[in-house]
């Protein structure tokens, strides 16, 4: 045996200490671990031996429920020796072990027998079998517990014998109670069969009783907060609460503890983070500092290269961390071990080097590849003001994030700005992409405010150009006029450059077509093409397309317009900005092809533009695909779907021009059908507002929804005074809204004895027909306006029969009424067929006022016809199909949200559902609602 082992022997003092202070707080959080040990103890006491391994995360409590393990081992009267191994303890074999058994006031081998087998040749193997021998001897005698916590310090001498005697004693009442790190690979539970107890983080119940204990008082909701940064290890909770107490951080009110001050990391643990640092090589704490402060987890190589070291030379450091519980590997990746740990770490280190530190990092990780995008937020927190590279960076990581999150576009774009100083040249541009993002977001009233705010101050023409150009894409949903006056300044300036006058030149046209001045559109959108093809920005070219595209339908045109529109879209998409901000958002498609009797397809495009929207978390396109749908759902004859679908958009949508087309319009025209005087009031009083409306599109469509209301009141001359404004151009313009609408003008015309007006407009429809011969339901809605005129019931009755392959009940149902009354007085048997299908589409739609008129035809030709229950307005008879759908959804316990992706509608149109439905069914709450279901459906 080598000198150093016999020595080693001899200095093993006669009194050796405990192997643990264990503190004296009470086990919290344990309970199903005590029942496995005090049913191993009862065994015990009958003869039966055994091992357990407690493994842990450091910190866990290993020590402390072996310290109650030995406490409940004394006081059922049997014999316990306990030891531990120590970091960097005793050289000599078995050390860790021989502590143990000769810890107490009983050794287990006298230190004479020691030094003797130290003499033999063999001393490891005589003194193992001296071991197995005494241990058997003393376990005859009484029940043995052996406790050895700290496994993967222990010596590899000691880790070999707890793979041997456990097996080779076996049969003897001992019980081996070992304790280990989680990760520890060398233990026994690998070599034979243990009892294995993994130590899981404390719960939340018992954190809080563990606070209690510390703190002597019932810890708040803030304190506890604080504490479950501890991850549920006892050994963190304890430094951090006694830290806390010890500071005076914490003052106790009525049996309640609270935190005096904000939330912070004590003096104390600080310390003994630090502490536990100090024990590191120098690049094994640089490597913990710098990866507390780059972040939750950290790339290796990207740390090498910040330590200026290569990886290779970074893993014996990285390993020493590991080991020493302050690092850890996260599928590849560095991480503190514990949030506490790593704030504790931060702090100790200044400010401004940890933004250096941080900056830094950003550069590497860029080298390696790293995306801006992945970047750009740990950019916008560290960068310092005229930190030009990162406001470059930021502005580019914001272009690339608006389309699928312009909030965090809109964010770093801010930061951009704060970073930029208030003299620099790109500092307008800066301005003009917040305003974008800004409004992207929904938040126009702010955007508006930027603008202005930069108008304000002294600009070159460029950069008043980009503030306009954002300003009047802000306007270009609210105000029609305003987004062109707002182009036209910009225009009016010098110097601007090709790309600038491309941007302002196509969003002009958009501004004027969607205002209705199709004479300027047709002026502008030829420049606008020219202007965005040669200065090659594709995004501008396509939305020139879009324009001229819905130029083209207004010049009815409509094949023209659908392939124009169609060759935009490829354009974009092949050019990967099919979401560009440029782009017209509502595809233009799904307006042509509802007009052209397709609203379930318009309804499909406007759908997938919605989810796409939501999924990209982009409210403002959200709110302007929402107005489209209400108005194509209203096409579609879902007249209760529509209302909903706009009053949801309107609680939520401020005042303005698309507003007013899309969503007021179908708010009030379903109310029209419906027969509802409130809803009718306000059509009339939104008609009024939009009728005085600077853009043409708006103040004939408000004319136009007061000519209806007014049909409707039975004043056919006040009515077609309406018309006559709505439709200023006589034969060379269409009515405001949709085509169909042709017919409800030649009606009107006719009612009030204005034949010449009403034979214009056939003259219209025909036109467009010849124009649009592969447009089936153009031809249908010429055939019907000229049957009107003519009385003529073979041209209606083809109408009607060419409506059927549409879906646009309403449309067909008022084809079907004229051909009932045309053939009144020579075919009753067939009017009253043609009459009857024309109520139950009008029923069905919930289009009660003209069903209420079709049952009084139906009434004059000698035939009864009793309404639908739908026509109800109060009870379960008066739900609509979508209000059914909705309350069955939620009595079978779904949110707003979960019946909203069901039925592929917005949360606030199913809210507006609901709200109807409880007005009907007179409920308060979803239990009331429920119940009724339950009663009605069994």
């Amino acid at each position: 045996m080598s000198r150093t082992a016999t020595a080693g022997i001899s200095e093993l003092s006669e009194d050796l200490p405990a192997a643990t202070d264990f503190p004296m707080l009470p086990l919290r959080g344990r309970d199903a671990e005590l029942l496995i040990m005090r049913d191993r103890l009862h065994a015990l006491r009958r003869g039966q031996g055994g091992a357990v391994l407690i493994e842990g995360a450091p910190g866990a409590g290993k020590s402390r429920l072996l310290a109650e393990i030995a406490d409940l081992s004394t006081a059922a009267g049997l014999r316990v020796h306990a030891g531990a191994g120590v970091p960097d303890g005793p050289a000599f074999p078995l050390a860790s072990l021989l502590d143990a058994l000769l810890s107490g006031p009983a050794p287990l081998v006298a230190r004479a027998q020691l030094l003797a087998l130290s003499q033999a040749e063999d001393y490891r193997f005589w003194l193992l079998r001296e071991l197995q021998h005494e241990l058997a001897r003393t376990a005859a005698e009484t029940p043995l517990v052996i406790i050895m916590d700290d496994l993967q310090w222990c010596d590899a001498a000691t880790r070999s014998a707890l793979r041997t005697l456990p097996a080779r004693l076996s049969g003897a009442p001992i019980l081996w109670v070992l304790a280990g790190r989680e990760q520890y690979q060398g233990g026994p539970a690998r070599a034979w069969q243990v009892e294995r107890i993994v130590l899981r983080p404390l719960s939340t119940e018992a954190v809080a009783l563990l606070a209690q204990d510390i703190l002597q008082a019932v810890a708040e909701p803030a304190l506890l907060e604080l504490a479950r940064k501890a991850d549920g290890r006892p050994l963190l909770l304890v430094e951090l609460l006694n830290g806390i107490r010890e500071e005076g951080a914490v003052t106790v009110r009525n049996g309640m503890a609270h935190l005096r001050a904000a939330e912070r990391i004590p003096m104390r643990f600080r310390s003994s983070v630090r502490h536990r640092l100090d024990q590191l090589s120098q690049l094994a704490r640089d490597s913990v500092r710098f990866t507390a402060m780059l972040g939750r987890d950290v790339d290796v190589e990207v740390l090498a290269e910040l330590l200026k070291c290569s990886p290779v030379e970074l893993m014996g450091p990285l390993q020493e961390a590991v080991g020493a519980d302050l690092l850890t590997d996260t599928g590849g990746r560095l991480a503190l071990r514990n949030e506490l740990v790593r704030e504790a770490v931060r702090i100790s280190v200044p400010a401004a080097f940890k933004n250096l530190v941080r900056r830094q990092a950003v550069d590497v990780r860029l080298r390696r590849g790293a995306a801006v995008m992945e970047v750009a937020a740990d950019l916008a927190q560290v960068a310092q003001p005229g930190d030009h590279e990162a406001v470059s960076l930021l502005r580019r990581a914001a272009t690339d994030l608006a389309p699928t999150a312009p909030a965090t576009a809109a964010t770093l774009s801010a930061r951009a700005l704060e970073l930029t100083p208030a003299d620099h040249p790109d500092r307008p541009a800066l301005v003009a992409e917040r305003i974008i993002l800004l409004w992207l977001n929904g938040h126009d009233l702010e955007a508006q405010s930027v603008a202005d705010n930069a108008l304000a101050g002294l600009l070159d023409p460029e950069a008043e150009a980009q503030v306009r150009l954002s300003l009047a894409r802000v306007w270009s949903q609210r105000s029609f006029a305003e987004a062109v006056r707002q182009c036209r300044l910009a225009l009016a300036l010098p110097g601007l450059s090709p790309t600038t006058r491309a941007q302002l030149l196509t969003l002009q046209a958009l501004a004027l077509i969607v205002a209705g001045d199709t004479v300027e559109t047709g002026r502008v959108v030829g420049p606008a093409l020219r202007a965005a093809a040669s200065c090659g920005n594709r995004a501008i070219e396509a939305t020139a397309m879009a324009v001229e595209a819905s130029l083209a339908s207004h010049r009815t045109n409509w094949r023209h317009a659908l392939d124009r529109q169609d060759e935009a879209v490829r354009l974009a998409g092949d050019a990967g900005i099919l979401h560009s901000l440029w782009l017209p958002e509502p595809s233009w498609q799904s307006f042509l092809w509802s007009s052209a009797g397709e609203s379930l397809r318009g309804l499909e495009e406007i759908d997938l533009g919605l989810r796409r929207a939501r999924e990209n978390s982009q409210p403002a396109i959200v709110n302007l695909w929402s107005m489209y749908r209400a108005r194509i759902l209203l096409d579609a004859g879902r007249l209760a779907d529509a209302r909903a679908e706009a009053g949801a958009v309107l609680e939520c949508q401020e005042a303005g021009n698309a507003a007013d087309l899309t969503a007021r319009y179908a708010l009030g025209r379903a109310a029209l059908y419906a027969g509802d005087q409130p809803g009718i009031a306000r059509l009339v009083s939104d008609g009024r507002r939009m009728a005085g409306d600077e853009a043409p599109s708006v103040a004939r469509t408000g004319a136009w929804m007061l000519a209806l209301a007014s049909d409707g009141e039975n004043d056919p001359a006040r009515a077609m005074a309406y018309a006559r404004v709505a439709v200023p151009g006589g034969a060379a313009a269409s009515t405001p809204v949709d085509s169909a609408d042709d017919v409800v003008f030649v009606r009107m015309a006719l009612r009030a004895g204005d034949r010449e007006a009403a034979a214009d407009m056939v003259r219209v429809a025909e036109d467009r027909a010849g124009r649009n011969p592969d447009f089936p339901f153009l031809v249908a809605v010429a055939e019907h306006a000229c049957g009107l005129l003519d009385g003529d019931a073979a041209m209606l009755s083809r109408a009607a029969e060419t409506f059927a392959g549409f879906p646009r009940p309403i449309v067909r149902a008022s084809a079907l009424e004229d051909v009932g009354r045309a053939l009144a007085a020579t075919d009753r048997r067939a009017a009253v067929s043609h009459l009857g299908t024309a109520l139950e589409l009008y029923e069905q739609a919930g289009a009660q006022r003209d069903a209420a008129r079709v049952r009084q035809r139906l009434r004059e030709a000698g035939i009864r016809r009793r309404g639908r229950k739908s026509g109800a307005t109060h009870g379960w008879d008066s739900l609509t199909a979508a209000e059914l759908q909705v309350v069955r959804l939620v009595a079978q316990g779904a949110t707003n949200r979960q019946v909203a992706e069901r039925l592929f509608l917005s949360p606030h149109t199913v809210n507006t559902h609901l709200r109807h439905a409880y007005t009907k069914l007179d409920v308060n709450s979803r239990v009331e609602l429920t119940r009724l279901v339950v009663e009605h459906d069994g």
